[in-house]
């Protein structure tokens, strides 16, 4: 006589089938602790820094070129051990046809929470219809040098190291970018030492062809006739800069194979060793179609590996908007996994990163997903906001499309950021009503960068909105928290040291970031290093991995300090701080 089995048996086989397939979607953190106590704090501290800037909008946004800009950047720009800010700016497409221009803006830090405005007296008040920028040192020379991508290609303004900046982008060679260049992005990917840059475009569009306001299916959103693109519209090729290390730099990216020959609409890019290998990657979000990860394989030479690797599309096969590109060990991996925002009526994408060029879309498992579908989504980061040693993750939001605000299409205009916290178990959750106003007010934003502004062992967000001022929020951690910072200084690696690397144990937990250029949305975060260590006061070991593969190690370090570290010497203490 066979077998029967009822409803119930059957029931519990499909849980138990349903849970063994969660549960191939999660590994353990390593480290892992219980879920966290309280939610981050934010406070907006944008009126004490006497900032006033403005991004320039079009009220109509009727032209795509018009929706795309406000990337910020953070800098220690004279070197003073205080990071400054560097706003973008755009004009509208009427201004730009009568020859005027957009003033973006460098405020410098006055040590005392406040910033005061050097525009003008470094230089870099008018250098293109700005997009974004992102921060290297081309020439070696201890400054950090400035690149700003333009609707026109780039501007490379070279730190002087006396409080100004000159523009060489024409001795340089980079005069020869003349497309609509989005997330620029330095890095040594042949690690000779000396710092390249490339440079995503994003759409071959000319304002003496202008396309019409609302005119086909393209220029509609939900039949509402809106801006424009990318859709519809023409891509244009990537470039990839070689430093020649005589101030100039020549064009390779066919010869490397990065050169985009399908012309896909690239907004992010970010260099990063995808797969511990010692020679760095790059990851290439392209707006509505699949993104590109070159995987390094020497000689000067990438393989484009993305629908391999599983970060193309999204896990159901969709192609998604790519707008800001985040990157962060947030399980304590050893390993760099990717958070990409997107469009409305899409979602949030955490690409895991499990190992030799595999990676896992986890965006529903770890429970960002459904909260982002709604919102358009632009500047991103992974950060510590409570010292608690666990990487959280931040997006911010803005709609391109005014018109939606008198149309019955389920979103609007001005949108609220995002917060979710680290549950330290693959997980995030969303806190952004526990954090309150600051984050749920909506706005127009853009660009975000993470860094500590005033040297106090907590991060604070720069978020610079499309319309309106920008807004500045400063982390309050559990005051029981420790932390440390790390600045490195690369010889005979590239001197601002990207792309090395600095692994923290503490606390039984072992964390890992690196120094980066560019990444989130068109913009540029603090290049030091600030890892939370939670109750733990001292590091039990600290290593760095330099960009040219040599390695040193540090036991018993005191936290709540900044340290900084010359290749192959001590470590010290910042004395300024």
């Amino acid at each position: 006589m066979g077998i029967r089995y009822d409803g119930q048996f059957w029931f519990c086989i499909a849980v138990g089938l349903f849970c063994c397939r969660f549960a191939a979607t999660q590994t353990s953190p390593a480290g892992a602790a219980g879920p966290p106590g309280r939610a981050p704090e934010l406070v907006d501290i944008t009126a004490s820094t006497q900032i006033h800037f403005e991004h320039l909008a079009s009220p109509e946004q009727r032209y795509i070129v018009e929706s795309m800009g406000g990337g910020v950047a953070l800098l220690d720009y004279d070197g003073d051990g205080w990071l400054d800010i560097y706003f973008t700016n755009g004009p509208s497409v009427a201004m730009a046809l009568e020859g005027k221009k957009a003033r973006s803006a460098l405020y410098r830090n006055n040590h005392d929470g406040t910033f005061s405005d050097v525009s003008a007296k470094a230089g870099v008040e008018y250098p293109c219809w700005a997009m974004g920028a992102a921060t290297g040192d081309y020439n070696n020379d201890g400054h950090p040098d400035l690149v700003v991508s333009c609707f026109g290609g780039v501007i490379l303004y070279r730190n002087n190291g006396d409080g100004t900046f000159t523009d060489v982008t024409k001795q340089t060679g980079l005069d020869k970018d003349t497309g609509w260049a989005t997330g620029v992005t330095f890095g040594d990917y042949d690690g000779d030492g000396k710092v390249d840059l490339f440079v995503p475009h994003y759409v071959d569009f000319d304002l003496k062809d202008l396309p019409t306001f609302g005119s086909r299916k393209t220029c509609q959103y939900h039949e509402v006739p809106v801006q424009c693109g990318p859709r519809g519209l023409k891509g244009y090729p990537d470039t990839l800069y070689h430093n020649n290390g005589d101030g100039t730099f020549t064009e390779v990216a066919r010869s490397a194979g990065v050169d985009d020959a399908k012309r896909f609409f690239g907004l992010g890019a970010v260099w990063s060793d995808f797969d511990n290998d010692g020679k760095i990657d790059l990851f290439v979000g392209n707006d509505g179609e699949p993104n590109y990860l070159y995987h390094n394989e020497g000689g000067g030479h990438f393989r484009e590996v993305g629908y391999d690797a599983g970060v193309a599309v999204s896990d159901d096969g969709i192609e998604q908007a790519n707008m800001g590109l985040a990157l962060g060990d947030y399980m304590h991996t050893g390993r760099m996994s990717a958070a990409i925002t997107h469009f409305s009526d899409e979602y949030a994408v955490l690409y895991r990163n499990d190992g030799n060029l595999s990676f896992s879309e986890v965006s529903h498992a770890a429970g960002i997903a459904r909260p982002t579908e709604r919102f358009v989504g632009w500047g991103d980061a992974f950060v510590d906001l409570d010292n608690s040693g666990w990487l959280d993750l931040v997006l911010v939001n803005g709609h391109v499309y005014p018109q939606v605000d008198n149309a019955a299409v389920g979103t609007a205009y001005r949108e609220p950021k995002l917060v979710f916290e680290n549950q330290r178990n693959g997980t995030f959750k969303d806190v952004s009503a526990r954090i309150g106003a600051v984050v749920t007010t909506p706005q127009v934003s853009r660009g975000m960068a993470v860094g500590d502004l005033f040297n106090r062992g907590r991060l604070d967000l720069v978020i610079e909105n499309l319309t309106g001022g920008p807004l500045i929020l400063e982390a309050r951690p559990n005051p029981s928290n420790h932390w440390i910072s790390i600045a490195l200084e690369g010889t005979p690696s590239n001197r601002m040291a990207l792309n090395a690397r600095v692994f923290v144990t503490a606390g039984g937990m072992r964390q890992m970031d690196e120094v980066r250029s560019g990444g989130s949305y068109l913009s540029q975060s603090d290049t030091r290093l600030h890892f939370g260590l939670g109750s733990a006061s001292r590091v039990d070991k600290l290593e760095i991995r330099w960009p040219d593969g040599s390695s040193q190690v540090f036991q018993n370090v005191a936290g709540d300090r900044f340290y900084q570290i010359r290749e192959g010497q001590k470590l010290t203490e910042e004395a300024n701080h």
